[in-house]
């Protein structure tokens, strides 16, 4: 697959997640920002987002997505084992790179694989969020909801990435030659 199309899918796919977060986050009342400014690591990259007001425990929530290939090679020996583990990996990954961030957040790395599994602190802030949503809509289905927007954003760039490796025609007929 090409690189470019790759990573653009992987982005597409984690801004898409950010803002399903963000957007959830606003509904349960607890304002949040991506990308926030004033928190760079020492290399320059900020995490995906971060609320306002605390989170829990009189601190605000940080949290950076990503989402990673499932069929990598470099994931493929643990994944064909374990359900989850390069999501897991993954997240233990960004843990490692916040762990300088000041404590006075939580910080909570949100990893999710192409084939759909989630590393466990992603089912965690999600049944946390899926709580807040609930009890704040009084829909005992917006947990579910939620669940399936982050499920089909990881489809979606999962299908942006199938699309990048067709051939641009230049019409119908050679979409048919094509199959």
């Amino acid at each position: 697959m090409n690189t470019v199309l790759s990573i653009l899918r992987i982005q597409s796919c984690i801004f898409t997640i950010n803002d399903i977060i963000r957007r959830s986050l606003a509904t349960a009342h607890v304002p949040a920002v991506l990308e926030p400014i004033g928190l760079a690591r020492s290399d320059g990259k900020r995490p995906d987002g971060m609320t306002l007001i605390p989170w829990r425990l009189g601190r605000s929530l940080l949290w950076d997505a990503t989402c990673v290939d499932t069929l990598a090679a470099s994931h493929i020996q643990a994944t064909s084992s374990m359900v989850g583990a390069a999501a897991s990996s993954a997240e233990q990954a960004k843990r490692r790179k916040y762990e300088n961030l000041d404590s006075s957040f939580i910080f909570v790395p949100f990893g999710v694989e192409t084939l759909g599994p989630w590393g466990p602190e992603a089912r965690a802030l999600f049944k946390e969020l899926s709580k807040r949503v609930i009890e704040s809509t009084g829909d005992p289905r917006a947990g579910s909801y939620l669940g399936q927007r982050i499920s089909l954003a990881i489809q979606r760039g999962n299908a942006a990435s199938i699309l990048g490796t067709v051939p641009r025609c230049g019409g119908f007929e050679d979409v048919l030659d094509f199959i």
